[in-house]
């Protein structure tokens, strides 16, 4: 179950320091990327009760962390209407635009 508070949604609060509020949907390209830059989200962490992602899995995503991608050119795919508004306080809203999955846009 993704979202900081792991009841599904992309909303933060007092104790989410990372801020995970984008909803983004993983590929493998970005899963190798994040592992690379020290984020490690395919392997399985059961005491977080975290499964380990993989391609095509949706995922709260800290603001921080989108943006670095982002910056590195490998930025994943966002639903923006699962995404916080809040995430626009981190983020140029034109970008996420740019990457927003596809069935969103029709």
């Amino acid at each position: 179950m993704t979202g900081f508070h792991r009841d599904g949604y992309c909303r933060t609060g007092a104790f989410d320091e990372g801020v995970h509020v984008v909803c983004v949907q993983v590929t493998e390209e970005f899963l190798e990327y994040s592992q690379s830059v020290g984020n490690d989200l395919s392997t399985p962490m059961p005491e977080y009760d975290f499964p380990g992602l993989k391609p095509g899995d949706c995922w709260c995503l800290c603001a921080s962390r989108w943006q670095q991608a982002f910056e590195d050119g490998m930025a994943p795919k966002v639903k923006l209407s699962a995404t916080h508004s809040s995430a626009i306080e981190f983020m140029d809203l034109a970008d996420l635009q740019a990457h927003a999955v596809e069935e969103e846009l029709s």
